[in-house]
């Protein structure tokens, strides 16, 4: 039987498409109220529409890395549903690629500010607004760029390695107050935020996956409600590869 979330709310960043959206989509159609966010009203508008409007979704636009938007995002779920059961830290960029030693410092400063900081952030919030006194769960998105080397989005590895060493961090503070925090590590998903990856030559990397073929938003998804829910319960602290066995045998 799948887990239900009826009755429960979720911040879910990032989630006006992609991976995001797929996450919020498996929530509602699993019972869950949530409140998404991105940087564009109108794509989280459209987003919201498609989850079936105002009684089940709502949209909030800022940057993640924006503490006003964060107290913003919190207050409007609170009000709108009264309470926040579950956070997923999706947010995640990476605005440069090549070497490391020739990443800009402050392209470094900001993709650390985004994939690890902001988390940390939405956490706190989401854990004065609700969890701390009723508990709760938390899902990282990282990647496994922050699993091994990942040459071209050096930093962008270095951050989601980052944000799988907070996971457990936060996972050993906040266990004793009921809520558990979790990641999974995506590998290449097929959606515009991936798409340099594997942009006019898919079949080839694919074939480095001994499933046979790139990610959808739906994969990450599951594997998300699965750590969100009660069939997770005894689960803190951990890293859920979800990477169709790619790094199994060294592929891309």
């Amino acid at each position: 039987m799948v887990h239900s979330f009826k009755g429960q709310v979720a911040v879910v960043t990032g989630s006006s498409r992609g991976i995001g959206l797929g996450i919020a989509r498996e929530l509602v159609a699993r019972g869950a109220r949530v409140c998404l966010t991105a940087r564009n009203a109108e794509p989280l508008a459209e987003a919201v529409r498609d989850l079936g409007g105002p009684e089940v979704a709502i949209g909030v636009a800022g940057k993640a890395d924006d503490p006003a938007h964060q107290d913003d995002a919190v207050a409007r779920t609170m009000e709108a549903f009264g309470r926040l059961d579950h956070l997923v830290n999706n947010t995640g960029i990476n605005p440069v690629y090549g070497p490391v030693l020739d990443t800009d410092e402050a392209a470094a400063a900001k993709i650390l500010a985004v994939n690890v900081l902001a988390p940390l952030a939405w956490t706190r919030r989401a854990h004065a607004a609700w969890m701390g006194e009723h508990g709760g769960s938390v899902v990282n998105v990282a990647s496994i760029a922050g699993i091994r080397a990942s040459l071209g989005i050096g930093l962008y590895g270095v951050s989601k390695a980052a944000l799988m060493r907070l996971t457990t961090e936060l996972a050993a503070e906040l266990g004793g107050q009921g809520i558990r925090v979790n990641a999974v590590a995506p590998a290449v998903v097929k959606t515009r935020f991936a798409e340099a990856l594997y942009e006019g030559r898919e079949e080839q990397v694919a074939a480095a996956y001994p499933l046979g073929r790139l990610g959808v938003p739906e994969d990450v998804a599951g594997a998300v409600a699965f750590l969100l829910s009660s069939d997770a319960a005894w689960i803190t602290g951990q890293t859920l590869v979800v990477d169709g066995g790619v790094t199994l045998g060294g592929g891309l």
